[in-house]
């Protein structure tokens, strides 16, 4: 007999050459085998697992131990208070990545019927997570990826978001209209990145994570295209990493952008960067 309080020492002593949070991640490994809440587990110690949840159990905790993120495990991830699933076919959804649908509120009027665009949506969560605080908006999703696209579309409708629309295609391809801001979180990893060797990313999808050109080819499509989509003093968002905030403010002032400016995550490193297309630029 195998109790709850057993189980989740068994598992902290495995997970501890793996994880920072040994006893968070065994107690959300040990609740999914229930299909309980935390709390359960601390109330009920002494409550025995019967063997198709010990089985349940011990694989997750291999495949955490194994270094699989804890995201891929559970097969969901929480984003702007939002519970949204993951796969494998698509990228975990980063805290820092919230400060883009931050920046993106603060432009789109509370009851504003603009158009939005969303490039590589991945699991849909900045899609998602703007069309839910603006729901007088019309968002749109883009990826090239039919798995990511199917899951982004489970989600939202799982979510009860009426006013997104995911479509297949790279970038700006599949879009015909003008947007009123434009958002995107682009692979933007150099391939040579030593941040690579993080054994967690092995389970990432390199295509989402890894962009050519010291990791800016992705960000310069998308820089040099935007104005053609973006209305009249439209936004372009985008984000990149820490070292490249420089560069890519270089691309938007190269690409006619005004009011360039580039804004740190949470952790303080500079994450996001926005631009607006002049007002009196032609638009294709």
């Amino acid at each position: 007999m195998l109790t709850l309080h057993a189980a989740l020492a068994h598992a902290r002593t495995a997970l501890r050459v793996i994880t920072e949070t040994p006893a968070l991640d065994a107690e959300l490994l040990l609740a999914r085998a229930l299909e309980r809440d935390r709390s359960y587990l601390h109330a009920h110690p002494e409550a025995v697992l019967n063997e198709a949840q010990r089985r349940h159990f011990d694989n997750m905790v291999q495949r955490r131990a194994q270094g699989e993120p804890l995201a891929y495990i559970l097969g969901f991830k929480e984003f702007w208070s939002l519970k949204l699933r993951v796969t494998q076919d698509v990228l975990i959804p980063r805290p820092e990545t919230e400060l883009l649908v931050e920046l993106a509120l603060a432009r789109i009027p509370e009851r504003a019927r603009w158009n939005v665009a969303d490039l590589g949506t991945g699991s849909g969560a900045i899609a998602i997570a703007i069309a839910k605080e603006r729901p007088d908006a019309s968002v749109v999703a883009t990826d090239i990826s039919y798995a990511a696209l199917t899951l982004a579309a489970d989600n939202a409708m799982r979510l009860g978001i009426a006013n997104a629309r995911f479509v297949m295609g790279n970038w700006f391809a599949p879009l015909r209209e003008s947007f009123h801001v434009i958002i995107s979180n682009p692979p933007y990893v150099d391939a040579d990145d030593p941040h690579l060797r993080n054994p967690a990313l092995r389970f990432e999808p390199s295509q989402a994570l890894i962009s050519a050109e010291r990791g800016l080819a992705d960000l310069k499509r998308i820089v040099r295209c935007a104005s053609t989509f973006l209305c009249p003093g439209g936004a372009l968002i985008v984000e990149h990493g820490f070292e490249q905030a420089a560069a890519t403010r270089e691309l938007f002032e190269r690409s006619g952008f005004s009011g360039v400016k580039t804004y740190r995550d949470f952790a303080g490193r500079e994450r996001a960067t926005l631009g607006r297309r002049e007002t009196n630029s032609s638009h294709a």
